[in-house]
């Protein structure tokens, strides 16, 4: 965002006032709308205390750009300095919803454990960074994914109150931990995979937010899974993951009871 509106700040503070000429100098998809600029942004006063201001904050920008930048080197060659094949939490090979060890070590040569959590849909470099940042590798600290689950508090909890149940919330837990996940999980939402699939049909019975939570639950098991494995690979079981699996004559049987019951008399003809 900043990029497409630093020609025109850097005119403003260099004392260029003409409304039609700093539109000119947008960039992006800003071009489009020069004519908004003119009327609604450009047209204004802004003297030379306002020039110093936006000075400052931009020397500030650039300043907390590149300390950023170096950081994210020092955290890239750190990365890079880690073994890709790390402990594993169970001595050997495991398998689990969208993992794949079939082809072991050949699947795996050279790829670190981000670039392994990177093929899982929404987590992309940064996420998996911050996912490692918080876990870290050794996956023998949880013994299965549900202790993982249960540490990050992305687990469903059931209150009781006499002869009543009710869903509790899932807790506190690892904020910066439940943050990216909750970025992760939005992400994957979005595509055309298992995991997007999964939240279209969660979201349906119980709404955006839980759904989310319960998508993120389920990408948490799988990097639990991948960082267990030092040998796995995430492996897309496909948004037609749930309708080639459902029982075709439940399914059928259930469909012609709705529209007997809606009165209806219902003849099946096989289709060729």
């Amino acid at each position: 965002m900043m990029l497409r509106f630093r020609p025109m700040i850097e005119a403003l503070i260099g004392g260029e006032r003409d409304p039609h000429r700093l539109a000119a100098l947008a960039k992006g998809r800003m071009r489009v709308k020069q004519a908004a600029l003119v009327v609604e942004a450009l047209t204004g006063r802004f003297d030379e205390h306002h020039a110093y201001l936006a000075r400052m904050l931009l020397d500030q920008h650039d300043g907390l750009t590149g300390q950023i930048e170096q950081l994210t080197a020092r955290i890239d060659a750190a990365l890079a300095a880690i073994p890709a094949a790390g402990p594993s939490a169970t001595g050997g090979h495991r398998s689990g919803p969208g993992c794949d060890t079939d082809t072991g070590e050949i699947l795996t040569a050279g790829l670190s454990a981000v670039a392994r959590l990177d093929e899982v849909p929404g987590i992309a470099v940064r996420g998996a960074q911050i996912v490692l940042a918080e876990v870290g590798l050794d996956m023998r600290q949880f013994p299965t994914a549900g202790h993982l689950v249960s540490w990050a508090k992305l687990c469903p909890r059931t209150v009781q109150s006499g002869a009543k149940n009710r869903n509790g919330r899932t807790g506190k837990g690892n904020p910066y931990l439940k943050g990216v996940l909750g970025e992760i999980a939005a992400a994957a939402a979005k595509t055309n995979t298992f995991l997007g699939e999964r939240y279209r049909r969660l979201v349906k019975r119980c709404g955006k937010l839980k759904a989310l939570v319960a998508l993120a639950r389920s990408i948490l098991v799988i990097i639990w899974n991948l960082l267990a494995d030092p040998h796995a690979r995430y492996h897309d079981l496909g948004a037609d993951y749930y309708t080639t699996r459902i029982n075709k004559d439940r399914k059928t049987r259930s469909l012609v009871h709705q529209l007997q019951a809606l009165g209806h008399t219902v003849t099946l003809n096989p289709a060729a």
